[in-house]
């Protein structure tokens, strides 16, 4: 039996930064397991779209093993949401697209994983952006931190975005707060540029912003901007390898899971 394919998805983006980051981390993925193929698909603007992967690998062979009828061939594809957390994309755009695929091509067995977060492994990229913007241990207990994520109406990813900023309280940071980028945050989440001035209006003497996304793009732009009043500007997760690191932690426990009767049905 071949090791499943995994397929990341990206959502895509009209900025390039968005792809060449995307396949910066997919490489790295690759680098840290030799053989396993993995492709990236896009939702929206990029190319190649999923449905287009997907044909793809049904047409040449993904992960073959027999299948349980006729011992035919059956394709098997490990679907993996390039997302931090479970929102609309995670609960709707990706599984339809995925549904629709197993309905076009039958010999093709599709898998859809957990999202990126929460992780600790996350925790430890963002840390790291933040070392290498000049962060020192010694100065956190004087900083205060913003976490910028890209901002949701989904209240189980604002759940999320919340519960790491209180995790992120108890290492150190004089204060965390989280923020959103996006137009559309809700009710009691500021925009980033809020969230610096309501820390500098605390007295926090160094402010620094951390934004919680992978990829560049126009809601990360958006942060940057919002970070003009701060000190320290973090880099975006990116291809940090604590990132590739969680993308295989993900592929295998949908792998192990699959393994697994009552799993058969995802």
């Amino acid at each position: 039996m071949t090791a499943p394919v995994l397929l990341v998805i990206a959502h895509g983006s009209r900025d390039p930064r968005h792809a060449a980051t995307v396949h910066a981390l997919t490489a790295r993925v690759r680098s840290l397991r030799p053989g396993l193929r993995v492709e990236t698909g896009f939702l929206d603007f990029n190319a190649p779209s999923v449905p287009r992967v997907l044909e793809r690998l049904a047409a040449r062979g993904a992960g073959t093993t027999r299948g349980t009828e006729a011992g035919e061939a059956t394709e098997e594809v490990i679907a993996l949401p390039l997302l931090l957390t479970r929102a609309f994309h995670a609960k709707t755009d990706i599984p339809t697209v995925l549904r629709e695929a197993r309905t076009r091509l039958p010999r093709l067995r599709v898998r859809q994983a957990e999202v990126l977060g929460p992780s600790p492994l996350l925790n430890s990229a963002l840390e790291r952006r933040l070392r290498e913007a000049g962060i020192r241990p010694g100065e956190r207990g004087s900083t205060g931190l913003v976490l910028a994520s890209a901002g949701s109406t989904d209240p189980e990813a604002i759940a999320v975005i919340a519960e790491i900023a209180r995790e992120l309280r108890h290492t150190g940071w004089c204060s965390v707060r989280p923020a959103f980028a996006s137009a559309t945050s809700p009710a009691g989440f500021p925009r980033t540029e809020d969230a610096v001035r309501a820390l500098r209006a605390e007295g926090v003497r160094r402010v620094a912003v951390a934004p919680y996304v992978i990829a560049p793009g126009r809601l990360p732009d958006r942060i940057a901007e919002g970070a003009a009043g701060a000190d320290v500007l973090a880099d975006v997760l990116g291809p940090a390898p604590e990132l590739a690191r969680l993308l295989l932690t993900r592929y295998d426990e949908a792998r192990s899971a699959a393994a697994r009767p009552a799993a058969l049905t995802a």
